[in-house]
């Protein structure tokens, strides 16, 4: 096993091997696309001595000692990449008032593989100085959130807010509130699965609202099927919006009348695709990458990061982008798209609702009841997609640039933790 501080040309010293210590160090050039604005706080690169597998660890923003952010493994996954979703995570954790940091973990390997298991177990274990005291981590792309909790029970952690509860007045309690949370019964499945796609729905229905649209005539189309675009798809279909595509890895299904979006999504394998067999007659079966280019009002990229970039975003026919993938459009498209007057709801809104929600569980703010938690997060993003879409204009740029809080001084109440 190779772990490194990613510093070929820094002068910066080294980080020790206190943990507590942690330093900024130069880049790696690779050529994933970026919003770079700051150095990250640290970054951390390592190399799985059984499979040369690469993973990284940045930490953007360390408030308080913490940060959180989920980790992903794909196959390609690059240290400037993880350095983008890290930053995020920060906006994220800004926007929603959280008392922590972003960071974010990536690992360059094929999540179906066999051994994508033990490759996440060393991973975690390598990083497990960060993973006691710092890093507050979760599922992400090709890491679902039962991957995560059997790999940390692998290592004597039982679950992966592990930092924060060793951090609270009495962990044992803390512990039993967050197993409780994540595991509440809801309409579309366990809260802790489904709060991130809801989210997503309520900025969709946000949305809509401002533009004074009914929500019966309303068209959305779905690029991915997990966690978050499964979520996003159950909850707007139960509000009533007309779900008319859902695109997962092997492609698209489209109905112009709308789908049936829980057989559809009762007929998942694990990996997320949907099982051919229970799709109705009358549902045209398509290419995958048509899913951006559906004739809709609404179009949801929840499955990849970069998505949407300068060559495909001509092809868009919505209206509204809403991110529920991280990073999932990338600069120069966001320009061209608000050029042609369509507005891209960015990842650190739209999509935050997961980690906010599990850091006001965490904090004691919600509980056992879903309703609660619905409740909270619905108001949160009526509140900012109303009053950040409310003021917008093509002529301003894209609405990241009004939304963005990456560079807002950060006072956050001290970190208690029940």
């Amino acid at each position: 096993m190779t772990f490194t501080p990613i510093n070929p040309m820094s002068t910066t010293p080294e980080p020790t091997a206190n943990p507590d210590v942690l330093h900024a160090a130069t880049p790696m050039p690779v050529s994933t696309p970026t919003r770079r604005h700051h150095e990250p706080y640290m970054r951390i690169q390592w190399i799985d001595d059984v499979t040369g597998a690469t993973g990284y660890l940045v930490i953007d923003t360390m408030v308080q000692g913490m940060a959180t952010g989920g980790t992903r493994m794909r196959a390609g996954c690059t240290v400037t990449e993880v350095e983008d979703l890290a930053r995020g995570m920060s906006n994220k954790t800004a926007a929603f008032d959280l008392p922590i940091g972003g960071a974010k973990g990536g690992v360059d390997f094929d999540p179906k593989d066999p051994r994508a298991v033990d490759v996440l177990t060393r991973f975690y274990e390598a990083m497990r100085p960060y993973l006691d005291r710092h890093w507050v981590t979760a599922e992400d792309l090709g890491v679902p959130q039962s991957l995560v909790d059997t790999v940390f029970a692998r290592l004597g952690m039982n679950q992966s807010y592990h930092a924060a509860i060793e951090r609270s007045d009495d962990p044992v309690a803390t512990t039993a509130r967050v197993h409780a949370g994540l595991d509440v019964a809801t309409p579309g499945g366990p809260l802790g699965d489904v709060i991130g796609g809801y989210g997503v729905a309520q900025a969709c229905l946000a949305a809509s609202k401002v533009r004074g649209w009914d929500i019966p005539d309303t068209t959305v189309a779905i690029q991915g099927v997990g966690t978050m675009g499964g979520g996003a798809a159950f909850y707007l279909h139960e509000a009533g919006m007309k779900v008319v595509a859902l695109a997962d890895a092997v492609g698209t299904l489209y109905d112009p009348a709308g789908l049936d979006v829980p057989t559809l999504l009762d007929s998942r394998n694990r990996f997320g695709e949907i099982d051919r067999a229970a799709v109705p007659a009358g549902v045209e079966l398509l290419d995958r990458d048509v899913i951006l280019h559906t004739d809709c009002d609404i179009v949801v990229p929840a499955a990849v990061s970069y998505a949407i970039t300068e060559e495909n975003c001509l092809g868009i026919k919505a209206s509204i982008v809403v991110e529920a993938a991280n990073a999932a459009t990338t600069e120069d498209a966001e320009l061209d798209l608000a050029a042609r007057g369509v507005v891209v709801l960015p990842d650190f809104i739209a999509n935050a609702g997961a980690v906010a929600w599990a850091w006001w569980l965490l904090l004691g703010y919600v509980g056992e009841n879903y309703e609660d938690s619905f409740d909270r997060l619905r108001a949160q993003m009526e509140y900012k997609i109303s009053t950040l879409l409310g003021e917008w204009t093509p002529s301003s740029g894209p609405l990241r640039w009004a939304a963005d809080v990456s560079s807002t001084v950060r006072n956050p109440a001290p970190l208690y933790i029940p």
